[in-house]
């Protein structure tokens, strides 16, 4: 038991990580046009990245699937920028039941999967039996982004329940300034990319 709650602590603690801010800004990307009161649909989203995510990471981990991380690492803040975008152009208000964002946080969770893999690879070592480390690794990381969100969907309660910020304007904010800070860093991503 003290395995799993290592590697749960691990996934979640590596989540909400400042310095894996790419993570937290995908998360903060998902929710931004959705309030306290859509916590399921955040819910199925978060879970839905979790899914693309798990189904990645527990091949890269076994190398059946094998992409350079340096190409993983320009294609995270990608997938952030291209979330946000979609955001600022949407053209309802409130999210429908059948979204883009469902695509983008299933989709873009085996992207981002693989950027998880190389940390994980790293703490299993020699390891052999990798489904329980697995599991908890990725049950610490939907804990964490169930964080994140929390953070996000009051922050946005706040905004706009609060302070009276019309829903519309809250999301461009939101979604602009991640898009930028994404922008940026794929811009220098791929500049270290192509020096490699």
């Amino acid at each position: 038991m003290n395995e799993f709650v290592m590697y749960f602590q691990m996934g979640w603690q590596h989540i909400v990580d400042w310095a894996g801010i790419d993570h937290i800004l995908f998360i903060a990307a998902l929710c931004a046009v959705y309030l306290l009161e859509d916590w399921r649909k955040v819910l199925v989203l978060v879970t839905a990245f979790t899914i693309g995510h798990s189904i990645t990471l527990a091949l890269s981990v076994t190398n059946v699937v094998y992409i350079k991380s340096s190409v993983i690492e320009f294609l995270i803040p990608v997938t952030i920028a291209i979330t946000a975008f979609s955001n600022v152009i949407r053209k309802q208000t409130v999210p429908g039941k059948l979204q883009i964002n469902y695509f983008f946080a299933g989709f873009f969770g085996l992207i981002h999967g693989m950027g998880f893999s190389g940390y994980l690879k790293s703490l299993l070592g020699t390891q052999t039996n990798i489904v329980r480390p697995l599991l908890a690794f990725n049950l610490g990381l939907e804990f964490g982004q169930i964080l994140i969100v929390t953070g996000v969907l009051l922050l946005a309660a706040i905004v706009v329940n609060i302070r009276h910020v019309k829903r519309r304007d809250w999301n461009m904010f939101l979604s602009s300034a991640i898009f930028g800070v994404a922008f940026m860093m794929a811009a220098e991503r791929y500049q270290e990319l192509m020096v490699k």
